[in-house]
């Protein structure tokens, strides 16, 4: 898959569970794991927001195109 979805690395910098962050942004468990899998086929731009609001960082520390 092209674009690459670090949300483990944002999680390790801010030295925070993948748990914690999905109550944080009001997604259940199961689709904070599709997230960090990558197996996530959409993400909404809200989700988005709320992911970069709550680990102080930009969409582009999160995504990650690579051909």
């Amino acid at each position: 898959m092209p674009i690459m979805i670090n949300i483990d690395v944002m999680l390790a910098r801010r030295k925070m569970s993948s748990g914690e962050l999905a109550t944080r942004i009001g997604i259940t468990p199961s689709n904070m794991s599709i997230l960090k899998t990558g197996k996530v086929k959409a993400l909404r731009i809200s989700t988005l927001e709320a992911l970069c609001r709550e680990l102080d960082c930009q969409p582009s520390d999160i995504l990650e195109y690579t051909p």
